[in-house]
């Protein structure tokens, strides 16, 4: 029982000191007594020769959960400022993600984490103190040792079907049409409902916030992991590549690429419904059944080190052509699919996903599955 203290105070230490080097040697930072043991830590602050101070009350904590944001905080911070105007919530700790801190800039709440996240406002004495730190969760920063993210295959199959088919959904739905295990699905269900990015009443699912999670779910991984992928050279361009691809034979046959082997991504997937640029690189995933030397050599591909306008990317999962469509003759990715990898791809590409992510809000049923879909399971309640 004693580490976590130590843990604590430790972390305590670290962001009081770094709310002094924020502020600078013209401020004062004083740690009273903590007499209420409500909050960690009571802090006065206040310009050198100022008599006029601010009391902060520090919530130093391990981890910041959207959802620990909205029941716990945000409750606190309501009755700090019934009680005392000028009574300011301080949140610490050594990391916060971007939704979380999007949820207590929203709520009036400060906060700061050991890697540059900082906000804090108060308006009497006038501080202004607003930095960046960290996008994405340092290796470091401590993890509740059941809790499941959003990195890893298994993940992204849970974050399709979510996001694919509306509610209501059981775990056991999911754990059959994802064919994940029954504990995986829930301790993942649980993570997600922590991040807000589902509501539950009882044992159903009954909303997601699948713009959130699409995106949330592309913070954890990398379109362009190392090794993934192959650059090449298309000789006659990217549209006569397209055309070839187009006259593949519909099944593999002796080491020729089939077609629906072939599954068009990224870019040109996302230019299917919106436009924010012209081209880009064609980037193809191509099943595992498939041999990414032996597709590029039926497609008369060129490898290249550099300036590839064609890329081969080993497909992570089947279920990245799961609600896939053909159109003139070759396969694209569902919009889902390409919204996430656009987000978690290079250069361009994140606002391309942000651009197809408003057209999926505008039109969901051009791109979500009707009771009619395979993926569509009814639930019983």
């Amino acid at each position: 029982m004693e580490a976590p203290l130590i843990r604590e105070a430790h972390l305590l230490e670290q962001g009081i000191q770094a709310l002094r080097d924020l502020l600078g040697q013209e401020w004062q930072v004083t740690q009273r007594p903590n007499k209420t043991k409500v909050f960690d830590a009571s802090l006065e602050v206040k310009a050198e020769g100022d008599s006029v101070l601010t009391q902060m009350l520090v919530e130093a904590t391990q981890a910041v959960a959207p959802r620990f944001v909205m029941d716990q905080l945000v409750p606190k911070a309501q009755l700090l400022r019934e009680v005392h105007h000028y009574t300011n919530l301080l949140v610490i700790a050594p990391w916060i993600s971007s939704q979380a801190r999007e949820l207590l800039r929203q709520n009036g709440i400060a906060y700061l984490d050991l890697t540059g996240n900082v906000d804090i406002r108060v308006p009497r004495p006038a501080i202004i103190i607003h930095t960046v730190g960290a996008q994405k969760a340092p290796r470091s920063a401590p993890r509740e040792a059941s809790r499941t993210t959003l990195a890893g295959v298994k993940a992204g199959r849970l974050v399709r079907l979510l996001a694919d088919v509306p509610p209501p959904h059981r775990a056991t739905d999911l754990h059959r049409t994802s064919t994940l295990s029954l504990p995986y699905v829930s301790r993942l269900l649980d993570t997600l409902e922590d991040q807000l990015l589902i509501r539950r009443e009882g044992r159903i699912i009954t909303d997601v916030d699948w713009a959130q999670l699409l995106r949330a779910r592309a913070r954890e991984t990398s379109l362009l992991s190392h090794g993934s992928y192959r650059g090449f050279l298309a000789p006659n361009g990217v549209p006569a590549l397209l055309q070839q691809i187009a006259q593949l034979p519909k099944a593999y046959d002796g080491g020729l690429a089939a077609i629906d082997g072939l599954s068009v991504t990224g870019s040109y997937a996302a230019q299917r419904f919106v436009q924010i640029a012209v081209g880009g690189q064609l980037m193809l995933y191509v099943a595992s059944w498939l041999n990414v030397d032996d597709a590029a050599d039926e497609l008369g591909l060129l490898p290249v080190a550099e300036g590839a306008d064609v890329l081969l990317l080993n497909e992570p999962d089947s279920f990245v052509r799961r609600r896939s469509e053909f159109v003139d003759g070759v396969q694209y990715v569902a919009p889902s699919q390409a919204a996430l990898d656009c987000l978690a791809g290079p250069g361009r590409m994140p606002a391309e996903g942000e651009a197809l992510l408003d057209f999926m809000e505008a039109y969901p049923d051009e791109w979500r599955a009707s009771e009619n879909d395979v993926w569509a399971r009814p639930v019983q309640h």
